[in-house]
């Protein structure tokens, strides 16, 4: 999306349509060559994958042509609206890297899209309709066949300036009457057949307050919005494309700047939907805890999971601007996540299934500082020390009683090396009487065996994790996973989406032993947990008991 975040050069490629397009129209000097873009989302929810792509489409042409780009609220529909998405969506698209060069609403321009009302009135091209909702659906019929005028549509151009100026001025009740615009009741195109301009809404605007009580639809709106702020290109997903007749009527028929609407496939992501209804009914319903659940494919919720801004975009980038609607990969997503991560993320060590060990012939209490590197992918990002004592502990995974031949971790009689420390090898076991589970180890260690400085002539195959038991840290940590179990949950006409949330996308480790300094850990810092996956430190943490969440495992068989 911008110079300093490139998807790697060996993924180079050639122009998409939409760039193609507007090279084309550089070429021409349509417009002087000027390049203007914009991200409009309504304020009725908070921002999702979806919309990701959408800003890095409209901002990343923007920037790659050297135009302006325009984030315009479409805050047409006072009942759903609220500041609390406005502000969300700002935070999100600055996150993102996207700075607009003109913040712009669609309520800014609602006398003008009146104006533009009369105007159409004025050429006969728009009627006061008198209907209900039930008999204009009517009206318009369907596809197959043509529809049915409406019996106000002869009504005088005069008898129609007149309603329309009371339907502003909130003479009638909400749904007494629409504006319609003239179109052909006759057109395969629904969208042609007399659509809806304004209605009439008694309610009150977060920005206009009451000043209004007709609003205009998007259909009107959104073309005239564009026409407005000189929009050269309006970069839409694919479900407007059979918007774009009627957007560009009113523009030829207002005989305004020619806006260009083209249409790009929307981002289908497995596993993941993009409804904002649908998401709103599994915060209500409280399958998750709230819009920015990490669970969610809200921008909040990835950003709280610990997704970097770049893997994002990287992602955005890598699946494409199409022509037609595909699903992209889950892995994908990870991978692009996984990569930013793997050159940023610090490391630590944190163990989440403790296994105690003591290694017997280690002094008792001394404490060592091993020094470790923070990011072997960074070489500015320096070192830390982690303490070594006497009682350590070792994830439970990684000792078996009865190892088979190719377990390099732990076990009777094995030896392992402990990530920055020694070699220790397993010389007891003890169990607990009445369950038989393993609950301690004793070990030796090598004192000639120190990382960095080995004399010891000792060979280990396995590498292991630890923590110091005096100074580890107790932390919850939260294992996500996808929150659904189908990759297509929509996607199946006779069984409800929510029937596929997976109950198992969340567990909850609550006393995992951390490294010491994941206690200085801020609210999303983003740490590779050596060994265990990448995670993030959550807005819950609390000076006792840090929390974080599990971003992205270290790695899957995905190859982009």
């Amino acid at each position: 999306m911008s110079a300093d975040n490139p998807v790697t050069e060996k993924e180079e490629r050639s122009l998409n349509f939409i760039e193609q397009i507007i090279e084309e129209d550089i070429a021409n000097g349509k417009h002087a060559g000027r390049i203007h873009t914009r991200f409009p989302p309504e304020p009725n929810g908070y921002l999702h994958i979806g919309h990701a792509k959408a800003i890095t489409v409209n901002y990343g042409i923007a920037q790659r042509y050297q135009g302006q780009f325009n984030l315009r609220f479409d805050d047409t529909n006072p009942v759903t609206e609220e500041v609390e998405y406005v502000d969300s969506i700002r935070a999100d698209v600055r996150w993102l890297g996207a700075e607009w060069d003109n913040e712009c609403f669609a309520s800014d321009y609602f006398p003008q899209l009146y104006d533009f009302a009369v105007e159409l009135i004025k050429k006969g091209l728009a009627y006061v309709d008198d209907s209900t909702k039930e008999e204009i659906e009517a009206q318009k019929g369907n596809p197959a066949a043509p529809g049915t005028e409406s019996p106000y549509r002869s009504r005088s151009i005069e008898e129609n300036l007149d309603l329309f100026e009371r339907m502003k001025n909130g003479e009638f009740p909400d749904g007494a009457r629409v504006l319609r615009a003239k179109g052909d009741m006759s057109s395969s195109n629904m969208h042609l057949r007399d659509s809806i301009m304004y209605r009439i809404k008694h309610a009150h605007h977060h920005r206009t307050g009451d000043q209004w009580c007709i609003y205009p639809m998007y259909d009107f709106a959104h073309g005239q919005s564009d026409s407005i702020e000189g929009i050269t290109h309006s970069l839409c997903s694919l479900e407007f494309i059979h918007h774009r007749p009627l957007y560009e009527w009113y523009i030829e028929n207002l005989g305004i700047f020619p806006s260009r609407q083209i249409e790009f496939a929307r981002m289908n992501v497995a596993y993941l939907i993009t409804s904002k209804r649908k998401l709103l009914k599994l915060v209500t319903e409280n399958h998750v805890t709230g819009w920015d659940d990490p669970r969610m494919p809200t921008i909040s919720g990835m950003r709280r999971r610990g997704y970097p801004a770049k893997g994002i975009i990287n992602f955005c980038e890598r699946a494409g601007v199409a022509k037609r609607d595909n699903t992209i990969e889950y892995g994908l997503l990870e991978f692009s996540v996984r990569e930013i991560l793997n050159q940023t993320a610090i490391r630590a060590m944190a163990v989440l299934d403790p296994l105690k060990v003591v290694i017997t012939n280690y002094p008792e209490g001394q404490v060592e500082q091993m020094e470790l590197e923070n990011n072997p992918e960074d070489p500015n990002a320096g070192n830390r020390m982690v303490p070594f004592s006497r009682e350590i502990y070792i994830e439970q995974e990684d000792f078996m009683e009865d190892a088979p031949k190719k377990f390099f971790r732990l076990a009777p009689g094995a030896m392992v090396r402990l990530k920055g420390a020694y070699i220790i090898q397993c010389d007891a076991v003890q169990k607990d009487p009445a369950t038989g589970q393993v609950t301690e180890l004793h070990c030796t260690y090598f004192p000639e065996s120190r990382s960095g400085s080995d004399t010891s002539g000792l060979k280990a195959k396995g590498v292991l994790h630890w923590v110091s038991a005096a100074q580890a840290i107790d932390g919850e940590v939260r294992m996500y996973d996808k929150l659904f179990t189908d990759p297509e949950p929509t996607n199946h006409e006779d069984r409800d989406y929510l029937e596929f949330v997976n109950p198992d996308s969340l567990k909850v480790i609550p006393n995992a032993k951390l490294e010491p300094s994941l206690a200085e850990a801020k609210v999303g810092d983003s740490f590779q947990f050596l060994r265990m996956g990448y995670f993030c430190a959550d807005q819950d943490s609390t000076a006792e008991k840090p929390v974080f969440n599990l971003t992205v495992g270290l790695k899957d068989g995905y190859k982009p």
